[in-house]
């Protein structure tokens, strides 16, 4: 096994590993992988261009254009991997992604109001990600991520889609098995019920394939993904990747492995601490700019891919990535320059006016509280972003990181303002936020410092010891706002249920163990505008 490339034998000495920012690992990786010889010649240009300028440039992958090979025939290239997201308007746009494990010619999708008739083509955009060997555990691979623009979509309607390329037709009588189906979000004045499902911290692995099945069981109109989607990088700190701690072929197995449920579902990601990959771009982001096509409508989407808002029926939900305030994991913090945090305060306030939106859930990775005995608590959250949900009242957070399932009472600076028990309401028009971490996903799950307590298993323990991870480091607490833990693998189920003007909406927020079984239940009231 290689060494780390933390180590002095890659010329960066261990001590000063952790203390460097994302752009300077990657120009690091960059710098070190191309005196040892191991990039492509195209990709040698690419990074010696980048040294060049001696700036690090807006994140985005290296598209390293290599021309399809001539002995291949298309019709034995089958797509894998489809992953749909909601464009900017989940009306009227889709975002349509899959994978092709060799290069293509004229990739793209058929779209239509029938299986059998899918007469309108649209065709799509390659984006191939080079991981060279030294970066991770695999030999130099290539994967080819393909993306999809639907636009001018009607509501609430279903359609059919099948993807292609040159010899591979999903018209084709012989392709019936490769058409999938999704249907957009409803109309500003539905009052459709609909269900969302929301877990975090997923890896490819046989648990993670079990949840998945239960969430596809719920019918979603939409997943949400709370960050640490895959686990590619497993350090979890933005390090200069080598042998022991990347591969990205994980991330084939892992959208293969959502892909009975993402093909046909929106699935929205958060970015995590394991999705800085310092190889593909300064922030990190570069990889997952190849891998997915969110909805590009944050403050720079260029910058923070990440960070993004959309509205489905009543409920409008952002997505904010945590990386950028976090005090225990500090590679990508400050690289918005605040203006992820000033976005935030302006986006919040604009979906509290707008008409038809009665719910605001805010998504990210790292929690502003939890009580387990791993990560606990994000000091950075807290101080940037819990005055913002406190002032805006953010109806729900989700989030991942701590690997468990932990829901607290209505939070008012750091403290319970009143007591949110199993089956209880919660009207955020009294105040308080309610915070649930849904991080128990597929990967290895943690423990509490005290008993779990959850439906039909309560156990009152009043204050909980735990500790925030601040400026300082860690600060030890004793906390009084977790009402609800459970350490099994888990996720959230939320059946949102608008209501004419003048009536009360609601959210339930179900939390479901990998057995099926409810572990908690609570509901979110407001009166609908």
């Amino acid at each position: 096994m290689n060494a780390p490339l933390n180590t002095p034998r890659m010329g960066i000495p261990a001590r000063l590993a952790d203390t460097l920012s994302m752009p300077e690992r990657h120009e690091y990786l960059r710098r070190s992988l191309s005196r040892r010889g191991l990039l492509a010649a195209t990709a040698v240009a690419g990074a010696a261009g980048l040294a060049a300028s001696g700036t690090a440039r807006a994140a985005g992958p290296d598209l390293v254009t290599r021309s399809a090979t001539e002995h291949v025939d298309g019709a034995l290239v089958a797509p894998f991997g489809r992953h749909l997201a909601y464009g900017a308007d989940p009306r009227t746009q889709m975002r349509v992604s899959w994978q092709v494990p060799l290069p293509v010619r004229d990739p793209f999708l058929r779209i239509g109001l029938s299986p059998l008739d899918l007469g309108h083509k649209v065709p799509a955009e390659v984006r191939d990600l080079f991981t060279p060997a030294g970066v991770g555990k695999s030999a130099d691979i290539d994967q080819y991520y393909v993306h999809a623009a639907l636009d001018n979509l009607q509501p609430g309607t279903t359609y059919y889609y099948g993807v292609g390329h040159r010899g591979f037709d999903p018209a084709h009588p012989g392709a019936a098995h490769t058409v999938y189906s999704f249907t957009t979000a409803p109309d500003a004045h539905s009052r459709r019920p609909f269900t969302f499902t929301a877990f975090g911290d997923q890896n490819p692995s046989y648990t993670s394939i079990g949840l998945n099945a239960l969430v596809q069981a719920q019918n979603p109109a939409f997943h949400l993904h709370a960050g640490d989607i895959c686990y590619a990088e497993e350090t979890g700190h933005g390090l200069p990747a080598d042998s022991s701690n990347y591969d990205a072929r994980q991330w084939d197995q892992f959208l293969a492995q959502i892909e009975p449920t993402s093909s046909r579902v929106p699935w929205m990601v958060a970015f995590g601490n394991h999705d800085m990959e310092a190889w593909y771009s300064p922030n990190g982001y570069g990889g997952n700019e190849a891998r997915f096509t969110l909805p590009g409508n944050g403050f720079d989407p260029e910058k923070a891919p990440g960070v993004y808002s959309f509205v489905h029926g009543n409920v409008a939900v952002v997505s904010v990535d945590a990386n950028d305030v976090s005090y225990e994991i500090p590679a990508n913090r400050g690289y918005t320059d605040g203006r992820q945090t000033a976005w935030l305060d302006r986006r919040l306030g604009q979906l509290r006016k707008t008409p038809g939106v009665d719910f605001v859930v805010v998504f990210h990775h790292h929690c502003a509280y939890s009580t387990t005995s791993s990560h606990a608590s994000e000091g950075g959250v807290r101080e940037q972003w819990v005055p913002l949900y406190e002032k805006h009242q953010v109806d729900l957070v989700v989030n991942g990181h701590n690997h468990v399932y932990e829901r607290t009472d209505p939070v008012v600076q750091d403290k319970a303002v009143r007591e949110l028990p199993i089956g209880g309401t919660h009207e955020p028009t009294r105040g308080g936020v309610v915070y649930v971490t849904a991080g128990a996903g597929g990967e290895s799950v943690y423990s509490f410092p005290v008993a779990d307590s959850y439906e039909g298993h309560e156990d009152e323990v009043g204050a909980v010891p735990t500790y925030c991870t601040g400026a300082g480091g860690k600060v030890t607490e004793s906390v009084d706002w977790s009402r609800v833990r459970y350490t099994g693998y888990s996720f959230i189920r939320v059946d949102a249920k608008p209501a004419p003007a003048g009536r009360t909406a609601t959210l339930t927020v179900r939390a479901l163990a990998a057995t099926g079984a409810e572990v908690d239940r609570f509901v979110v009231a407001r009166r609908a505008g």
